[in-house]
């Protein structure tokens, strides 16, 4: 039986993803909607055309569903958003500002490449507004790079650092990767290392998976990956190379020095809204007045979309390629998906708040995984535990149950 959803504490917080699908090349391990520059016809790549079709996609979502609360935060990825020209990129903020309130003390992060960037774009995007970089390292061994398709050097990589450091960068984020091919438990922890010497406000710290529909799944690297239980022992290793550099693990696989979490994946993790612009963006709105939840994602390959977004001055649908309300049961299970990667948990409040539902609507869920060592439960809080941290799709399985 439905339970009716409301939403005593208003609307959940806002944040705003911008999709840039294009790189230089795509990564054997990449998943993402990307697509390399050569592989599109030149009609396409103009960049003033796929600014005017996110600001077209921004205005087909305010026809949607009117924004009413400030965007807390926007996050710029891709793909390689660092391709995009400053002047670009300051209309694309501009044009932003004037449909939305963005908070004053909104979070603005780009991402970048250390391969397809100078010190003239980071100080380009902080002068339009930037006020967050994410580098994608992924490592500083050039043999390990080579391996992983980039398209940077470990030197370049550094170059990239220090050209964040000198446009003013005062909150930076490295993208870096464990379990690499081949990759033994000394070399692993030298990689970190290395990194942390850069001294990063944030570091992204994560395994490399072999991703359905990539070059690596259909291919798989030589040398292999190493082992589970060295996989196990890296990411082990890892947690305490970087507790003891003083960053506070506060997500599967995010740390953090001193309070400067992301404000951006925070939002996600604890089940909040969001607008999604780009290609193969996806978002995800509530109204409280009817208690809906909607996921909503937008066509993924480019030529489709700058097309769609063309048509959608006539026909505001015509950006989406899929529009669907969120069941109780998707309630339940995506908020677990998301908040129990948290390492601190959250409080049950929050399940409330930004699903509409009772928190007894959890119980039968956390039962079972608390009978299998893979949830703690308080009256007000709810935490994966250390197992359950470590076999998270074991516990969300529980939820999926529901």
């Amino acid at each position: 039986m439905c339970i009716k959803r409301r939403f005593a504490a208003g609307p959940p917080p806002l944040a705003l993803y911008v999709h840039w699908p294009w790189c230089l090349r795509k990564c054997p391990y990449c998943d993402f909607n990307s697509h390399p520059l050569s592989a599109q016809r030149a009609s396409l790549q103009p960049q003033a055309a796929y600014v005017d079709a996110l600001l077209a996609d921004l205005d087909a979502e305010l026809v949607w569903q009117p924004v009413t609360q400030p965007v807390e935060t926007l996050f710029i990825g891709g793909g390689t958003p660092s391709l995009l020209a400053g002047s670009e990129l300051a209309r694309l903020l501009e044009g932003i500002r004037a449909r939305l309130d963005l908070s004053a003390e909104a979070e603005l992060t780009l991402e970048a490449n250390p391969g397809a960037v100078d010190a003239q774009v980071f100080t380009q995007a902080l002068a339009a507004g930037i006020n967050r970089l994410s580098l994608g390292i992924q490592s500083l061994s050039d043999s390990k790079l080579h391996t992983l398709g980039r398209l940077h050097d470990a030197k370049q990589a550094r170059q990239a650092v220090a050209a964040a450091r000198q446009a003013g960068c005062r909150n930076l984020n490295l993208d870096l990767m464990f379990g690499l091919p081949g990759q033994t438990l000394a070399e692993a922890r030298k990689d970190l290392q290395a990194v942390l010497a850069l001294q990063p406000e944030h570091l992204s710290y994560y395994q490399l998976t072999l991703e359905l529909d990539t070059a690596f799944a259909r291919q798989p690297p030589s040398p292999p990956l190493p082992e589970d239980d060295v996989l196990a022992e890296m990411a082990e290793q890892g947690q305490r190379q970087l507790a003891a550099s003083g960053y506070r693990h506060y997500e599967v696989s995010a740390y953090a020095r001193l309070s400067q979490v992301c404000r951006h994946n925070l939002n996600y993790w604890t089940f909040g809204d969001y607008l999604g612009l780009g290609a193969g963006a996806h978002g995800k709105r509530t109204d409280i007045t009817t208690g809906q939840v909607w996921r909503r994602a937008k066509w993924s390959d480019p030529p489709r979309y700058l097309s769609a977004s063309q048509a959608s001055q006539r026909d505001p649908m015509a950006l989406l390629a899929d529009s669907h309300t969120l069941h109780e049961s998707d309630l339940v299970l995506e908020f677990a998906l998301n908040a129990l990667r948290l390492h601190d948990g959250v409080p049950l409040s929050l399940f409330e708040c930004h699903t509409g539902l009772p928190s007894t609507r959890l119980a039968a869920a956390c039962a079972h995984a608390q009978q299998q060592g893979l949830l703690e439960r308080s009256a007000t809080h709810l935490r994966a535990t250390a197992l359950g941290q470590r076999f998270l799709n074991q516990l969300l399985e529980c939820f999926a149950l529901d």
